[in-house]
């Protein structure tokens, strides 16, 4: 499993993931548990909707390896 989400996409997963927990705990409705998806996948960094279309909010270790290779 390749990591596919990264940066700040982690950290709203996470943020809105709680937000939602939070949310149903305190008596909301309970389609607010939904939340544990964005947490789980911001926690991991690995989303499943992301694979069939390619997506990637991360940095590659090519892309770094070629910039360290470069002198960058």
């Amino acid at each position: 499993m390749t990591t596919n989400v990264g940066g700040i996409d982690r950290i709203l997963r996470i943020v809105v993931g709680l937000a939602l927990i939070v949310w149903a705990a305190m008596g909301g409705p309970a389609w607010a548990w939904i939340g544990v998806v964005p947490l789980a996948t911001g926690a991991i960094g690995w989303c499943p909707v992301y694979l069939p279309f390619g997506i990637k909010t991360c940095k590659t270790k090519l892309a770094d390896g070629l910039a360290s290779a470069r002198g960058a």
